[in-house]
C-alpha cells in the first residue's frame, strides 16, 4: 500500500478526490480521518492529513519549573521532541505498518519540509522499510492538473531545507524561553501574566517604538498657506495654491495675502502624459500589504488566504516569487474564471492576441506568485474570503492587462504679481486600472484654460497650519519593513505582528506601542542591545539560509546562536533590577485607561485592598466617585479611544484563547453582542450535553478491561513520557 501524508486533513481530502479512481472510502482511527482508494496505476493508497507540526521541540521535564530553574540554564539545555497530537501520530503509525512506500505531500517550503521530515520519522518508527522508499510531491495549488502532475513526477525530500527549519525551531525556543522566563521572573509576572520576548518579536517591536519616539520628539513648526478660489470663463470655480507652498514667516504671508484682489492671469498651461506601469504579480509581502489596505489585519488576511488555498481557489500564498513561470497556462486560468462572476473581465483579456504578464524583481523556483486557481461560488465562504479572493483575481487580471495612461496638467497663474499653481490628474486610458480599482485615485481635473486668459478671483484664504510628525506604520508597511530588515520569513511575519498585539505591546492599525511595549524595547536596547537589533536577527537568518545551501550544519548555527544569547544574557543579569524597574514603569503607566467622562480626570485600574478585586476608578476620588467593573482575569490594555455609543474608554483584555475589546460601561448597547454570544454558547453547551445524555441512554458504552502491564511494558511506557507541560516552554513558532 502507498501511504500519502499531507499537512492538513483538508488537503488530504482534496488529494484523495483527485487521485482516486472512483470515490475514496473514508475511515478513521482515534477520530483521525484517512482516505482509502485505488489510484490510476492500480495501487492501493491511503491518504492522511496531519495537524501541522505533530512533534514539538521542547526542554526535558526537569527544566519545567520556572521558579526552580535559572533561565540561563536553558541556553545550553538539551532539546527533545514531544508529540503535540498523539492521536494523529498513532494514526500515522498504524497506516505506516501496512505501507510499502510513503509520499510526503506537505506544503513545499522550509516549514513544510520539516513537517514532512517529522512525518517520515514517525512512519519509520512503525515501519523501517519506508525510510528506503520515500518520495516527495511538490505542488503550488490544489487543482486536479497540478496535483496529478506532482504525483506523476515525484521528487525527494530536502533534508538541508528541513534542517534549516529545525534550526529555526531550536533557536526560537532557546531564545524565547530563556528571555521570556528572565523578564517574567525579574518583574514577577508569572502564569497568564508572563511577558514574552522573542528573537524576531523584539527587534520588530523596537522598529515600532523607534518610530513612536520620533513622533513624541517631533516639535511642530507653524506655517501658513495661501489659496484662492477662481472662476473660469466657463463659470467653473476651482482652487489654486500659492507657488510658495509653505510660508514660514506669518508677516510675509499676511502681506502677500493683502495684495490679492484679482483678477488672475493664466501665465502657462502644460499637460504631460505618462504611462502607469502594471503592478507585479502578488508575492506574500505585496499580497499582505494590499490586504491590509482593505482593512484586514495581516494575520487575518493570511488565515483567509490559507483557507482559500486549501479549498483549491488560489495558489500557495507563501511565496517570494513575482514572476509567473512559463509553464503556467494563463489562458486556461482565464477560461476557468470566465465561468464565474468575473467573466466579463476574463473574456476581455482572453480576446487579446497575446498575453504578456508583468514581472517583478524577485524570481524563485519553489512556488509561483499568488494567482486564482478556480471559481469561488457565491456564498461558498464568508465575506472576508470573497474580498480576499476578489483581490487575488483582480491582481491577476491587472498583471495581464495593458499599462494605463494618465495626463497631468499644471496651470501657472499670476494674481497681482504673485505666482499661483493648480494641478490636475486624470486617467486617459485605464488599462490595468479597469481591472484593479484599488490603486486608482479619483481624477482631479482642471478647467480648460489658455495662456493669457483672465480668470475672476472669487475668494481668498489664509490658513495657519503645523508640520506633522512621521506617521505610524500600518500593518502592511510594517510587513514590508520587516522584509527589508530580514526579520522573520514570509511564513512568520504576520504571526509576529499578531503576537505583539496579543501580548499587549502594540495596539491598533496603524500600530501604536503601549507604554509596556515602549519600556520593554527601551530596557532591552539599553541592557542587551544585540537582542533588540535587526542586524543580529538578520545574521541568524543568513546562517539558517546557509544550512539550506549546505555550507553550515544545523548544529553549528544553533551553537552560534547560543553564544550570542549567552553574551546578551550576561548583561541582562547584571542589570536585573534596572530592567525590571523600567518594564514595571510601563506596566504602571498602562493602568491609565483614559479620561473620566464625569470630571475629565484620569481613570485607572485599581485593586481593592479588602476584596482583592480590580475595578476602574477616577483619580478625582473622593470628589469624583466614578467607577466601572472590570474582568477579573487577563491583562488590561488601554486603546486610547472612546466607545462611539457610550463615550467611555475602550480596552483590550488579554486572556483566554484570543484578546477581546470592550468599553467600560456595563450598560452600553455594544455589550448586547457579547451577552448574545454568551447566551448562544450556553444554549449550545446545554444542547450538546442533552445530546450526549440521550446517546448514552440509547447505547450504553462498553469498555474493555485494561490489559495488565508487564514490568517490561511499564518501563517502555515510562520511556515515552518526554513531553514537557505546555506552561514550561514558549513554542518555537512564536519567535
Amino acid at each position: 500500500m502507498q501511504l500519502i501524508i499531507t499537512e492538513k486533513n483538508d488537503v488530504a481530502t482534496k488529494i484523495a478526490n483527485i487521485l482516486a479512481v472512483g470515490i475514496p472510502k473514508t475511515e478513521s482511527f482515534l477520530k483521525v480521518p484517512h482516505y482509502l482508494f485505488t489510484d490510476g496505476e492500480g495501487r492501493p493508497t491511503a491518504v492522511i492529513g496531519l495537524k501541522g507540526h505533530v512533534l514539538q521541540v521542547e526542554f526535558p521535564e526537569e527544566y519545567a519549573d520556572w521558579r526552580k530553574v535559572d533561565p540561563a540554564a536553558l541556553i545550553d539545555a538539551p532539546l527533545i521532541k514531544g508529540e503535540t497530537a498523539k492521536s494523529v501520530v498513532r494514526a500515522v503509525k498504524r497506516l505506516a505498518e501496512k505501507a510499502d512506500s510513503v509520499v510526503i505531500a506537505t506544503d513545499f517550503d522550509r516549514e513544510g519540509e520539516l513537517i514532512g521530515l517529522e512525518a517520515l520519522e514517525i512512519s519509520g518508527q512503525a515501519n523501517e522499510k519506508l525510510l528506503r522508499n520515500v518520495r516527495r510531491a511538490k505542488f503550488s495549488s490544489l487543482t486536479s492538473t497540478e496535483v496529478t502532475h506532482a504525483f506523476a513526477n515525484l521528487d525527494y525530500l530536502s533534508e538541508p531545507l528541513a534542517k534549516a527549519g529545525e534550526a529555526r525551531q531550536d533557536i526560537d525556543l532557546i531564545w524565547g524561553a530563556t528571555l521570556t522566563r528572565f523578564v517574567s521572573l525579574a518583574t514577577r509576572r508569572l502564569g497568564n501574566q508572563f511577558l514574552s520576548v522573542g528573537r524576531v518579536q523584539t527587534p520588530t517591536l523596537v522598529l515600532i517604538v523607534e518610530r513612536e519616539k520620533e513622533r513624541r520628539a517631533f516639535v511642530p513648526e507653524p506655517y501658513w498657506v495661501i489659496t484662492v478660489d477662481l472662476r473660469s470663463p466657463e463659470a467653473r470655480v476651482f482652487t489654486a495654491a500659492h507657488k510658495e507652498e509653505r510660508f514660514l514667516d506669518e508677516d510675509r504671508a499676511r502681506s502677500v495675502f493683502a495684495t490679492l484682489s484679482g483678477p488672475a492671469r493664466v501665465a502657462n498651461v502644460k499637460a504631460t502624459e505618462r504611462q502607469v506601469a502594471r503592478p507585479a504579480p502578488f508575492n506574500t509581502t505585496s499580497f499582505m500589504t494590499a490586504a491590509a489596505s482593505l482593512g484586514l489585519s495581516v494575520s487575518a488576511a493570511m488565515r483567509v488566504a490559507e483557507s482559500l488555498y486549501m479549498g483549491g481557489y488560489i495558489s500557495y500564498p507563501r511565496t517570494d516569487n513575482t514572476v509567473y513561470p512559463s509553464s503556467l497556462d494563463l489562458r486556461e486560468i482565464l477560461s476557468d474564471l470566465a465561468q464565474g462572476r468575473f467573466g466579463d473581465d476574463a473574456r476581455r483579456l482572453l480576446a487579446k492576441e497575446k498575453l504578456s504578464p508583468s514581472r517583478g524583481k524577485k524570481k524563485t523556483t519553489d512556488h509561483p506568485p499568488i494567482y486564482p486557481t478556480a471559481v469561488l461560488p457565491q456564498g461558498a465562504l464568508d465575506d472576508r474570503a470573497h474580498r480576499i479572493y476578489e483581490l487575488v483575481v483582480r491582481r491577476f487580471f491587472a498583471t495581464l492587462a495593458e499599462d494605463a495612461r494618465s495626463e497631468s496638467t499644471r496651470i501657472d497663474l499670476d494674481v497681482d504679481g504673485e505666482p499661483f499653481v493648480v494641478r490636475g490628474t486624470r486617467v486617459v486610458e485605464p488599462g490595468w486600472m479597469a481591472y484593479y480599482p484599488y490603486a486608482r485615485q479619483k481624477d482631479t481635473e482642471v478647467p480648460r484654460l489658455v495662456e493669457g486668459e483672465s480668470v475672476e478671483l472669487v475668494d481668498k484664504h489664509l490658513e495657519s497650519k503645523e508640520t506633522q510628525p512621521p506617521s505610524r506604520y500600518g500593518q502592511g508597511t510594517l510587513i514590508e519593513l520587516m522584509e527589508k530588515h530580514n526579520l522573520g520569513t514570509k511564513a512568520t511575519r504576520h504571526n509576529i505582528i499578531q503576537n505583539l498585539l496579543d501580548r499587549g505591546y502594540i495596539v491598533g492599525n496603524p500600530v501604536e506601542p503601549t507604554e509596556t511595549g515602549m519600556k520593554m524595547a527601551e530596557a532591552l536596547q539599553e541592557f542587551a542591545s544585540r537582542i533588540a537589533s535587526p542586524e543580529m536577527t538578520a545574521e541568524l537568518e543568513g546562517d539558517m539560509d546557509a544550512i539550506a545551501e549546505r555550507s553550515l550544519s544545523k548544529e553549528e548555527v544553533v551553537d552560534i546562536s547560543r553564544a550570542l544569547l549567552r553574551e546578551a544574557y550576561g548583561s541582562l543579569e547584571e542589570n536585573r533590577e534596572k530592567v525590571a524597574g523600567k518594564i514595571l514603569e510601563g506596566i504602571s503607566d498602562d493602568k491609565v485607561l483614559g479620561d473620566c467622562p464625569r470630571c475629565s480626570q484620569k481613570l485607572r485600574v485599581i485593586r481593592s485592598k479588602a476584596s482583592k478585586k480590580r475595578f476602574v476608578g477616577c483619580e478625582g476620588y473622593p470628589e469624583c466617585g466614578q467607577t466601572y467593573p472590570l474582568p477579573q482575569r487577563g491583562d488590561i490594555i488601554a486603546l486610547n479611544e472612546s466607545c462611539p455609543q457610550c463615550g467611555t474608554p475602550r480596552i483590550k483584555v488579554l486572556g483566554g484563547k484570543r484578546p477581546w475589546v470592550i468599553c467600560l460601561d456595563p450598560d452600553c448597547p455594544t455589550k448586547d453582542e457579547y451577552k448574545q454570544r454568551a447566551a448562544n454558547r450556553a444554549r449550545a453547551g446545554e444542547a450538546k450535553e442533552a445530546a450526549a445524555a440521550s446517546a448514552k441512554t440509547k447505547k450504553p458504552a462498553t469498555k474493555k478491561p485494561a490489559a495488565k502491564k508487564t514490568p517490561a511494558k511499564k518501563k517502555a511506557a515510562a520511556g515515552k513520557k518526554t513531553k514537557t507541560p505546555a506552561a514550561a516552554v514558549l513554542h518555537s513558532t512564536e519567535e
